[in-house]
């Protein structure tokens, strides 16, 4: 009964309920599509809810193949009422600098039906990251649901990450209170993922297939921008971070968590030792589980349904 009733909810709602009442929902990175399967069978296993997500470098730098194709796979598992399709970082400039085409790859998502879209202007100068993400929310709204970002989580970028502990007593890419609120205020955007000491794990070279530094979240931090811009707060790079920071988190804003590392390494490495895809796919439900169970949100569909 609870995934019937959320299968009629707009994420956007869905969202909104879940930061209301505290419920945490994770985004799983889909870096190759047969990961599809076992994240919506252990997702509705567990009557939880989360999202599927896709990103360019899932795509480019791994096997998602195409973002029809990751809505395609999606189609096949996913059962609505647990779980929804998500366009993760597109960025308007990347990790190495670049200008990026932007535009047709939001307006592919929409076409293609995704449940929300972010567009990351977190590289630009205030003012043009809130114009990218308004003409964003223009195309999206009101059907599909729109995320932000502000500050710099670090990781995507080429050559090694620098020393964790100083990024994160200097605040470094922290981001900004007074520029969150205006962003959200000016732009209309839905939901804002937010730097406070997460790091993105490294998508090239041979860190990619290596353990993540353990992160922390400033909380503190992060409570006064929720106060400020009282809206879902996003966190990326969920893969590392302390679990009691993530459990802080939620009760100070956070409602979205990105896992993409958790789910690619050992996926990857049943395919590097020439083990059936079976077993790569259960890798990918343990994983799934693990950090089901760790997020306390077993039952979180029927919690989320009972909302309004």
């Amino acid at each position: 009964m609870s995934g019937e009733k959320l299968a009629s909810r707009s994420i956007a709602e869905i969202m909104q309920v879940a930061w209301q009442r505290h419920v945490l929902i994770p985004a799983f990175n889909i870096a190759y599509l047969p990961m599809v399967r076992p994240v919506a069978e252990t997702v509705k296993r567990l009557d939880s809810f989360a999202l599927v997500e896709v990103a360019r470098p899932d795509i480019e730098r791994f096997d998602a193949q195409s973002y029809a194709a990751v809505r395609d796979e999606f189609e096949r598992w996913a059962d609505r009422g647990h779980l929804r399709l998500h366009q993760d970082h597109v960025p308007v400039i990347d990790e190495e600098g670049r200008a990026v085409d932007w535009r047709p790859l939001i307006e592919e998502a929409v076409r293609l039906g995704y449940d929300s879209v972010m567009i990351d202007g977190s590289r630009l100068p205030l003012g043009e990251n809130i114009g990218a993400t308004r003409a964003v929310v223009e195309m999206a709204h009101p059907s599909i649901a729109v995320e932000a970002e502000l500050g710099a989580v670090l990781g995507h970028e080429p050559g090694p990450l620098p020393a964790y502990e100083e990024l994160y007593r200097t605040g470094r890419g922290f981001t900004d209170v007074e520029e969150a609120e205006r962003l959200v205020g000016e732009s209309g955007a839905d939901w804002l993922s937010v730097a406070i000491g997460s790091v993105h794990g490294a998508i090239s070279g041979a860190a990619k297939d290596q353990a993540k530094v353990q992160a922390r979240l400033n909380t503190e931090h992060l409570r006064t921008i929720s106060e400020r811009v009282m809206i879902p707060l996003v966190l990326h790079g969920g893969t590392g971070i302390e679990l009691s920071c993530v459990l802080d988190a939620v009760q100070n804003g956070i409602t979205k968590i990105n896992v993409a590392t958790a789910l690619r390494q050992p996926y990857e490495a049943c395919l590097r030792e020439g083990r059936p895809l079976a077993e790569a796919q259960e890798a990918v439900a343990r994983a799934v589980e693990q950090h089901v169970r760790d997020y306390r949100i077993i039952g979180s569909a029927a919690a989320l349904a009972a909302g309004s």
